[in-house]
């Protein structure tokens, strides 16, 4: 480990952000959050790396960070604030504390010096507010003598077959020049569907499944081989227990469609822009998010599974999930795609590894 780029993440949920850059190379030192559960699943799939379970509203937290990680010299902060404050769903409050969370960040860059920080939220940050939060997060690189770049990255673009846009700002060490984000890797004609997928999962039409079980046929495209990525367990692929009342009105949604297709009287009692939503087969997925509650798998009557949405999150098959499925869920929804992580953290890579 002495020889790769060190990391520390922070906000780190379940570990999707840092599991990329782990298959990009890295050492992820230590993971940071306020939640037992996810910090549980991010032990268990992060074989070399430390947890602290720390609340970063607290600024005794960030000493306790700097303590656990004495011994290593930080490369990069990477860093997922909570983005409720910032999302279009859902209520916002401008005077909500989770929207000042990312000072912690740089509160935190001071003490250690690491030479890169990337910072990744809903694109709502940039804009809400009027700005508020761009405005503090690029001041702050600047006042700590960091570069500073910022886009909008589309998931699809990146091999995830999800439509799912977060800002990313990245911060380099001003020897370091200013970062410049990867390239696409697909085309909208090449995107990753919702079948290319998880088409080669087990249906469970006729039973529940259990949070351990087999595959029952090979993988059919080069994703599901990709994400398969050796495994022969499949774990958290359970299917939840719905009544016929509404299996029987999704069983009335066409593939990639919404209550706006049901027929008069069926769905009523959800109208709401997201309800009854059938994944599209032919299309990446809608976005993930925490509930699971509103989206429908694009060909059985049921809500997609942990493990079908993590696939759709482009988590492998061989990172396991801990906790109830309520707490799997929120795990997988509020992660960053690990193929998205892993296309940032190789680019980062070529500035970092840099020869003077």
């Amino acid at each position: 480990m002495k020889d790769k780029l060190k990391v520390i993440d922070l906000f780190s949920g379940c570990g999707g952000f840092s599991f990329g850059f782990e298959n990009a190379g890295y050492h992820i030192v230590l993971g940071v959050d306020n939640d037992k559960t996810s910090l549980e699943t991010f032990k268990a799939n992060h074989k070399n790396s430390k947890t602290l379970l720390a609340d970063l509203h607290n600024d005794n937290a960030i000493d306790d960070i700097v303590n656990e990680v004495k011994e290593h010299k930080i490369d990069v902060i990477i860093a997922g604030p909570p983005c409720q404050g910032f999302s279009l769903t859902g209520a916002r409050n401008e005077g909500d504390d989770r929207n000042k969370l990312f000072y912690s960040v740089f509160k935190l860059a001071e003490k250690i010096k690491p030479r890169a920080i990337i910072i990744e939220n809903v694109p709502g940050l940039a804009t809400l507010y009027n700005g508020f939060a761009k405005d503090a997060i690029l001041k702050e690189f600047e006042r700590l003598n960091y570069s500073n770049n910022f886009k909008v990255l589309f998931a699809p673009d990146y091999e995830v077959p999800q439509i799912r846009k977060r800002i990313f700002f990245v911060g380099l060490n001003s020897d370091l020049g200013k970062f410049e984000f990867p390239k696409e890797i697909l085309k909208p004609e090449n995107y990753n569907t919702t079948s290319i997928a998880i088409s080669d999962l087990p249906t469970l039409e006729n039973e529940l499944g259990e949070e351990q079980s087999i595959y029952d046929k090979p993988a059919k495209t080069e994703y599901q081989k990709k994400l398969r990525n050796g495994s022969k367990i499949l774990f958290n692929h359970v299917a939840s227990k719905h009544t016929e009342l509404v299996i029987n009105v999704i069983s009335q949604v066409p593939d990639g469609g919404n209550h706006k297709d049901l027929p008069k009287g069926v769905g009523e009692s959800r109208t709401f822009n997201e309800a009854w939503t059938r994944y599209n087969s032919k299309k990446p997925s809608k976005t993930i998010d925490t509930g699971h509650r509103n989206h429908f798998h694009y060909k059985f009557n049921r809500i997609p599974t942990v493990r079908e949405n993590a696939r759709l999150q482009s988590f492998p098959d061989n990172f396991v999930f801990v906790g109830t499925r309520t707490q799997q869920n929120r795990q997988v929804g509020n992660a960053v795609p690990p193929l998205l992580g892993f296309h940032v953290a190789e680019k980062l890579s070529t500035y970092l590894n840099k020869k003077s």
